[in-house]
């Protein structure tokens, strides 16, 4: 059995959205499977690093937004959340899917997938607990009232900062980042070096 592809992410992250929604297919294609892992930019960029948030950053920020605009024309993604502007906290999204990943494993990508496109493509809140249990979008058998007490419960806090903590201790310091068998992959334009380098084995 093959080891799963890393995919280390923010959901505050315009380029982790971009790429949660072509990263289920390219591990497909090639007998793999998926290992959702929230990071928090908050802690990687400011904590760890030391450095301001991109969007804050004189110069940078005006060519990031281009930048995501020119890569969302490209490949044919249209959202509605503004690049500028106050930026909501992904913590209990983050807590969220730990929570789902650990007591309904199977709904992960799922999970994760339906948060991505109800921040980025519809601009919706996941501030609070609420907002995320209203965009969660809950199948059958998944209790809401025991899906809302496990996101905002100690476990679930502990269990995102053991997956940032795992991501800051992989070298990760950005989102999107895919690894591979130990081999790192950072950003939503290296997806195509991830096909590659599952086609051939690395090089």
């Amino acid at each position: 059995m093959k080891d799963p592809i890393e995919f280390h992410f923010d959901f505050i992250s315009p380029f982790g959205y971009f790429a949660s929604l072509r990263i289920e297919g390219i591990a497909a294609r090639h007998g793999r499977t998926v290992d959702w892992r929230p990071m928090l930019l908050g802690i990687s960029v400011i904590k760890v690093m030391g450095l301001r948030p991109v969007m804050e950053t004189p110069l940078k920020s005006d060519y990031l937004a281009r930048d995501v605009f020119r890569y969302a024309r490209k490949h044919g993604v249209t959202f509605e959340r503004p690049m500028h502007g106050r930026v909501d906290s992904s913590v209990t999204a983050g807590r969220a899917l730990c929570w789902v990943k650990r007591h309904h494993p199977d709904l992960m990508a799922d999970m994760g997938a339906r948060l991505y496109d109800a921040f980025w493509r519809r601009g919706c809140a996941l501030a609070t607990p609420q907002e995320v249990l209203d965009r969660a979008e809950l199948p059958l058998g998944v209790d809401p009232a025991r899906f809302l007490e496990g996101m905002t419960s100690g476990e679930a806090s502990d269990l995102l900062r053991a997956s940032v903590d795992a991501s800051i201790a992989a070298g990760v310091f950005g989102s999107p980042t895919v690894i591979v068998d130990g081999e790192p992959f950072w950003g939503a334009d290296r997806l195509e070096e991830v096909e590659a380098w599952l086609q051939t084995g690395g090089w």
